[in-house]
């Protein structure tokens, strides 16, 4: 508990975060070609069973489909090559994902991909004003669905942004982060800058063994 709070003073999670992001980038395992941003919910208790008799008040609910979830969200900025994150951010679980869409990005990409809540025409236009392609699912209007051909745009973008995905994957379903553990969005921010550090470690485990192996070869 004490090590826990000791790391929340000093912002220590993000500075590790931040350490290992550079030691990926120094290997050239996570590069800065493209960014995939991405949110996800993380949900909280809902229950009023507590001391404080009430839901935590830096949490809220949002609508997925016809479901309500209660909680927070990770966003997150991740190498459009490899799918390891780059850059997180949290918020509230009722903040649209396309509210964190700058943050997410570093300014060094070439490419940038999202899925249909990150599509904005003046976002657009400002990235390929800056020679930046625009890989970002089409959304159809309430009047007028896709074309076949646009569907199929869609699909090859999202071969990409599956990428993202695995990561979601081994910090919800292989470690069971499912729930938040604490009360506010910074105890739970720092949580999850340390599993998802972990994570990125844990998915690019071979690619850094074979270059230490490689390393040590040609030392020896």
């Amino acid at each position: 508990l004490h090590f826990r709070h000791l790391l929340e003073k000093h912002a220590l999670t993000q500075q590790l975060f931040d350490a290992v992001r550079d030691l990926l980038q120094h290997k050239g395992i996570l590069v800065k070609s493209g960014t995939i941003t991405d949110a996800t919910i993380i949900h909280a208790p809902s229950s009023t069973k507590n001391r404080d008799r009430a839901r935590d008040g830096e949490m809220s609910s949002t609508k997925k489909g016809n479901t309500w979830h209660f909680g927070m969200k990770a966003h997150v900025g991740a190498c459009s090559r490899s799918g390891l994150v780059h850059t997180l951010e949290t918020s509230t679980a009722s903040l649209h994902d396309s509210q964190k869409a700058e943050v997410l990005l570093h300014g060094e990409e070439k490419e940038v991909y999202g899925d249909k809540a990150y599509a904005d025409g003046k976002r657009r236009r400002e990235c390929l004003a800056r020679g930046v392609k625009w890989r970002v699912c089409l959304k159809a209007t309430r009047d007028k669905a896709l074309s076949e051909r646009n569907q199929r745009w869609n699909k090859s973008r999202n071969r990409v942004r599956a990428r993202v995905k695995h990561g979601f994957g081994v910090v919800k379903q292989q470690w069971g982060y499912r729930k938040t553990r604490y009360r506010g969005l910074y105890k739970n921010s720092c949580q999850l800058l340390s599993l998802f550090l972990l994570c990125n470690l844990y998915r690019a485990r071979r690619s850094l063994m074979r270059i230490q192996a490689f390393e040590m070869s040609r030392a020896g």
